[in-house]
């Protein structure tokens, strides 16, 4: 898969992040943007909130929805290497530590909290999460909130995603699916497809080939395709947003 300058036209993965931090409830986070009617946040993955694509990549979907952006730290100001996780060196990262730390039943409280807060705040409110993001922003769509949490959503390579997620979700859903994920398994691809037809939302499922899971994240141009792939799914995600956010 060759990278093509058709599809990196406008895209920007180099540079400084041109947002802000503000402190929403009891979670810090970067901000882009300042549409008083529609809000964006991504669930970052485990290179946390910090990580310059993850910001860099907020910049992208505060221009192109018009929405104000926020990565919020839900991970406590706990801050992973990001070289050895870039370059897939897991033994000299603490993972089982690091997820002890910031677990499903952990978390989950605190991110339902700025999700309340963001709803409290805007009259629109979608959810972007990669990797560990994953499962959250399927919670956050999860039938048990009424009102909605959120308005719809959009994953990439999910982990720590388990069945019930996916069983539960009651909002637009979009996925992101690299073709080689072994977090994502075939068996949670094939339950995603038989479960989300039946619940009566639209779903979008769309199919990375070639590219490994963190792709639309790292987007390590070093990685044949992995940078075409992280510009596909941001195309696709701000599409995703802009058709269920923007019809006030």
């Amino acid at each position: 898969m060759s990278i093509t300058p058709c599809c990196l036209k406008g895209f920007e993965w180099e540079g400084k992040p041109s947002g802000r931090i503000d402190t929403i409830g009891t979670a810090n986070a970067y901000v882009a943007g300042d549409n008083p009617d529609v809000a964006i946040f991504i669930v970052h993955d485990l290179l946390g909130w910090s990580f310059p694509n993850v910001r860099l990549l907020a910049d992208h979907y505060a221009r192109e929805t018009k929405a104000t952006v926020y990565v919020p730290d839900f991970f406590g100001g706990e801050v992973l290497p990001f070289e050895p996780i870039c370059n897939n060196e897991w033994d000299k990262v603490d993972v089982a530590g690091f997820l002890k730390n910031n677990s499903r039943d952990i978390r989950e409280p605190e991110i339902f909290e700025f999700a309340r807060a963001l709803r409290g705040k805007y009259k629109k409110v979608g959810a972007v999460g990669f990797c560990y993001g994953g499962w959250v922003v399927l919670r956050l769509g999860a039938k048990e909130h009424q009102p909605p949490l959120v308005d719809c959503v959009s994953l990439g390579h999910p982990s720590l995603l388990i069945k019930k997620d996916i069983d539960e979700v009651a909002v637009p859903v979009q996925i992101l699916a690299p073709e080689i994920d072994a977090a994502y398994t075939a068996e949670l691809k094939l339950h995603t497809f038989e479960t989300l037809q039946k619940h009566g939302v639209p779903f979008d499922y769309q199919h990375f080939p070639g590219v490994v899971h963190s792709c639309f994240i790292r987007g390590d141009p070093k990685v044949v395709g992995e940078r075409e792939a992280m510009a596909r799914g941001k195309n696709a995600a701000v599409s995703w947003m802009n058709q269920f956010l923007q019809e006030l």
